[in-house]
């Protein structure tokens, strides 16, 4: 680095009003929300799992849910897992920002989670149906939505069948509605292939979306309505 000496007094001043503007740029931008959904069965919950590894300190909102646990979910991590009744308390104290009935069981998004990443300059990641999306984006100005693809229908069939965790009565369902999600992929702004075996494929166009995002020049603020 130069020493002082070598520069005039013009230049020391222009050296100040230079690096205010970087500092300005780099410590000034405000914090985003990525919204991260899909089908059923595209691998929402893979691709979460993965991005705590690479963004540790981003804020993650984890879902609620009054549905049963499977197998290998982890409590707080997959989701918050609560009684029914406990989860119709929390909607009637406003402690979600968006919940809906899915497949005969209550999934919500809490608030106090997004208010405290924004707040502390996180970025928010959260992982929503594609319903919930919609919803969110609504509510949550400047978002960043990303749709999880999967290759083709056949695929998609194949996974849901490989989780064991539902009927054929209620996989039918997940399905058709699937397809009706695939639909909606232009009210996003990514969508990203995750095709069977290629997991880490996907995760980075979405790391790529995200360490993107945060190089904006113009970081429009997220405000929660």
């Amino acid at each position: 680095m130069l020493d002082d000496n070598y520069f005039s007094p013009d230049e020391h001043d222009l050296c100040a009003q230079g690096d205010a503007h970087i500092i300005d740029i780099l410590h000034n931008q405000a914090s985003r929300v990525f919204i991260i959904s899909g089908p059923s069965g595209v691998g929402k919950d893979s691709v979460l799992e993965r991005l705590r590894e690479v963004f540790p300190s981003a804020q993650y909102v984890v879902t609620a849910t009054s549905r049963p646990m499977r197998t290998g979910e982890i409590d707080g991590v997959h989701y918050l897992f609560l009684e029914r009744a406990e989860f119709q308390r929390q909607i009637d104290a406003g402690d979600f920002i968006e919940h809906a009935l899915v497949y005969e069981n209550l999934y919500g998004v809490p608030k106090k989670p997004i208010l405290e990443g924004l707040a502390a300059g996180q970025p928010v990641i959260i992982k929503v149906d594609v319903k919930g999306a919609a919803t969110l984006r609504k509510l949550i100005s400047n978002t960043v939505s990303i749709f999880l693809l999967p290759e083709n229908m056949r695929s998609l069939k194949q996974r849901l069948q490989d989780r064991k965790t539902e009927t054929p009565e209620v996989l039918l369902k997940r399905f058709r509605t699937a397809c009706e999600e695939l639909e909606r992929v232009k009210e996003f702004d990514y969508a990203v292939l995750n095709e069977a075996g290629q997991l880490d494929r996907a995760l980075q166009d979405i790391i790529s979306i995200v360490e993107a995002e945060h190089q904006r020049v113009s970081r429009p603020k997220a405000i929660i309505s």
